[in-house]
């Protein structure tokens, strides 16, 4: 894993990523927390989020923790959240931790998606207000990729979908809710 963050590291991921364009220095290399502290008012949220949620950063365990804390953080804002994704949430934190065993966890995830599967029938067929049906759709669909870790792709996905939850609830801006995203993340770089 790296613990250090440069433009080969970052071309490695995606040689045409716009941040290459951003930092210009060819020679540095920054530890994660360093980069994050030194850029994060350059680079948006978003793009530290996706550079970080991958298994070059954090562990598959790590990953997982925290795609469970941001669906969890959409479950807070759901009036009565579905207990099957909340469950989804305890059981996937349960399986990183070595405490739910796989069968557990692809039941919850099972469970997790029968909930979005009724919370995008919902949201598809409402006629008004459609924020109060894309919120706890999207929170469903937050705990069922924090549970449905197959590609770490889902880490991200998971987080996306917990920042949709919070702008549709008014709470903030999707860089507000990506910044203490991005402050929960660092917390695993300690």
């Amino acid at each position: 894993m790296y613990k250090t963050i440069s433009n080969e590291i970052i071309r490695s991921i995606n040689s045409k990523s716009n941040l290459l364009n951003i930092i210009t220095d060819e020679n540095e290399e920054l530890t994660v927390r360093q980069w994050v502290e030194k850029y994060r008012n350059v680079v948006p949220p978003k793009d530290i989020l996706w550079l970080l949620c991958r298994t070059k950063f954090l562990s598959d365990k790590d990953l997982r923790l925290f795609a469970v804390w941001c669906a969890r953080e959409a479950l807070k804002l759901i009036t009565d959240p579905d207990e099957r994704s909340v469950e989804a949430c305890n059981v996937a934190e349960k399986f990183a931790n070595s405490e739910a065993t796989k069968e557990e966890l692809d039941a919850a995830d099972d469970a997790a998606y029968a909930v979005v599967t009724s919370a995008k029938s919902a949201y598809y067929t409402a006629s008004t207000d459609y924020a109060a049906y894309y919120a706890p759709y999207t929170a469903a669909y937050a705990a069922a990729y924090a549970a449905n870790f197959s590609h770490i792709f889902y880490a991200y996905v998971a987080v996306d979908y917990a920042v949709e939850v919070a702008y549709c609830n008014a709470i903030s801006d999707r860089d507000a809710v990506r910044t203490a995203q991005v402050d929960k993340l660092l917390t695993y770089f300690d």
